[in-house]
This record gives structure tokens, sequence and C-alpha cells, in this order.
């Protein structure tokens, strides 16, 4: 029963660490320098290496930042409503349930738009092209 019971205590603590993992300090110092003013974040680590930063701003505009495990900013969602999206997007998904949508700026400057529609992510370019 002993050996059970620490079995048991050794699983749950090493499930536990696993799931506090901490960014490098190298992605922490470029999430601080780009977003100086967020104070509650959940940070996760990607099967790909990237480190996702989840958070709110001051007027409750949910965000995400991802970042290399070196520290390079790639890209960040901004949570936006279905009506902000750009007009040829709105057209494309006109006969679709939206159940979130969300704009994406990316490390090269681009931006694209993403819809979720049946627990699928679309991707849009602005003109309403379908990337995915």
């Amino acid at each position: 029963m002993k050996k059970i019971m620490l079995l048991s205590l050794f699983t749950f603590v090493s499930c536990a660490t696993a799931f506090s993992e901490n960014p490098p300090q190298a992605v922490l110092a470029a999430f601080q320098q780009k977003f100086s003013n967020v104070k509650d974040v959940d940070w996760s680590k990607g099967k790909n290496g990237e480190w996702e930063a989840a958070f709110e701003l001051a007027n409750s505009q949910e965000m995400s930042a991802n970042f290399s495990a070196d520290g390079h900013w790639l890209e960040t969602e901004t949570e936006i409503a279905f009506s902000e999206l750009p007009a040829p997007i709105r057209t494309a998904l006109k006969v679709k349930k939206v159940k979130e949508a969300a704009r994406i700026e990316k490390a090269d400057g681009s931006t694209v738009y993403e819809a979720e529609v049946k627990n699928k992510d679309l991707i849009f370019d602005a003109t309403g092209k379908r990337l995915n």
C-alpha cells in the first residue's frame, strides 16, 4: 500500500511540475519588452517548442502572443468581434456560424484573420481569401 501511495504522489508531483513550466529568460524578456503593462500571464509551451502567453489588456481584450524558445516574437492574436472582420471575410462567412474571431499580427508585418467555425480555425487574408 505504501508503494502505491508513493507512486501516486510521485506521479502527481511530476504532472504538476510539467504543467507549471516557466519560459526561458529570453522569452520573458521579449514579452516584457513588447507588453510591458501586462501583469497576469498564463504561459504554455507548444509541441513545436514555441511559448504562448495568454493575457488580457486593461480593456478586457483577450490576447495571446507566441515566441520562439530564443525569445523572438512570432505573432500576436487579438480576439475581435465578428463585425470587426474585414467585409470580404464577413461575406465569405455569412452562411456559417462563427464562434470566435481574431486578428493575427505576424512578425513579418502581415495580418491574417481567424474565424472558428464548427471547432475548426479558418484563416483568411484581408481580401477574404482562405489560407488553410
